[in-house]
């Protein structure tokens, strides 16, 4: 009977926190989605990277409601049965609260192996697989970038201005500016503008205006009644390089284990084929491993905070003081788990007993629990 009573027991708290944390992230995707438009309109990007950068994005919100989705599931359901007088049924069979909270722990190891790899293994290749398709794609809607009034460098080296647009996309009073190189720009007027594409290679058609070229301190100017300002093979200015999130946790664990065994000229020469891997960066390479390894130790605690509700009883008269009390630690204890990566600098033993706090506040409660509920530890 004990057995069908935990059962039950497990199976609301997974139901609720599933749903908990599957709608609470297609809220948070959805609206994060919306922005994610910028890509796309400002950027001129395709559809299809769109959605496929807005789908890879959705790994990480799971990650990062995962705590909160958790602690609040337990928090819910305990407070739920309590008022159902549904925990009298445990209590009455003989299962001591200790129990339950052995049982607690025992399935938040299993979440917390899990979060462990949807941090560590999961959200840095969805992140990099979002990044690559920004990677390899290539500027497609041009006319969608172009605002009137507005100064556009979307175009690596090239700076755009119409005074104008219409609804048919075409610009009026456009301002021109292309980098060439340190040495050399060029700077071109025209009075109209239209985007065209003419194969493969999209192109801006000018109408009355002049280029003014620049290079080596020689200025050339050549008025045109139409020009062609040709796009094909352009850049942009959207951040494509692999960041520290994206990096894989292999290569995370390499570069602090090349930081900490080897001197900073050995270890110039050995983490090249790391990226942003260096003494200048070592600092973001370890918060995000912190953020990844350590950070999901607060699972455990968190899923055990909700049981302080079973130390004591609905007819007790501080119990509704206890129910708010219980969700402002669980609470604090989820902002607390987040703003401690502020606290990690480099390796060292400061660092070592930031890590390790998640352990002892485990440990503590687990402690505080047993003597509430009058257990000894020896034979718990």
């Amino acid at each position: 009977m004990k057995k069908i009573l935990f059962k039950k027991l497990l199976s609301d708290y997974l139901t609720f926190f599933f749903i908990t944390l599957v709608s609470t992230s297609i809220v948070i995707w959805v609206f994060q989605a919306v922005n994610f438009l910028d890509i796309m309109i400002e950027d001129g990007r395709d559809y299809l990277v769109y959605i496929n950068f807005s789908l890879l994005n959705f790994p990480k919100i799971l990650s990062k409601v995962f705590p909160f989705a958790l602690f609040f599931s337990l928090f819910y359901v305990t407070i739920k049965y309590e008022l159902n007088n549904e925990l009298i049924i445990l209590w009455n069979f003989g299962v001591h609260k200790i129990k339950i909270v052995k049982f607690i722990l025992k399935i938040s190891i299993t979440l917390l192996i899990f979060q462990i790899i949807l941090t560590s293994f999961i959200v840095p290749k969805s992140q990099d697989i979002a990044r690559s398709f920004l990677r390899s794609s290539t500027v497609n809607f041009f006319d969608n970038f172009i605002k009137a009034q507005k100064f556009n460098d979307t175009i690596k080296g090239v700076t755009i201005y119409s005074d104008k647009k219409d609804k048919f996309g075409n610009l009026t009073n456009l301002y021109l500016k292309k980098e060439i190189n340190s040495n050399e720009f060029q700077i071109t007027y025209a009075k109209k503008g239209q985007f065209k594409q003419i194969g493969n290679s999209p192109i801006l058609v000018l109408f009355e205006g002049a280029t003014v070229t620049s290079k080596n301190d020689e200025i050339t100017n050549i008025s045109f009644s139409k020009s062609d300002f040709s796009l094909a093979n352009i850049e942009t200015n959207t951040t494509t390089y692999k960041k520290t999130q994206e990096i894989s946790s292999l290569k995370l664990f390499l570069c602090i284990k090349n930081f900490y065994k080897l001197e900073k000229n050995e270890f110039e020469k050995n983490v090249k084929s790391i990226e942003n891997c260096s003494y200048g960066n070592i600092q973001n390479i370890v918060k995000e491993f912190y953020k990844r390894f350590i950070i999901p130790f607060y699972i455990p605690l968190l899923s055990l905070i909700p049981f302080l509700l079973i130390t004591t009883s609905k007819e007790n008269s501080n119990y509704n003081k206890m129910r708010l009390i219980t969700f402002l630690i669980g609470l604090t204890v989820i902002i607390f788990s987040e703003t401690t990566i502020r606290l990690v600098s480099k390796i060292s033993i400061y660092d070592l007993g930031v890590m390790i706090i998640p352990i002892i506040l485990l440990i503590f409660l687990y402690l505080f629990l047993a003597n509430k509920f009058n257990i000894k530890i020896d034979n718990s």
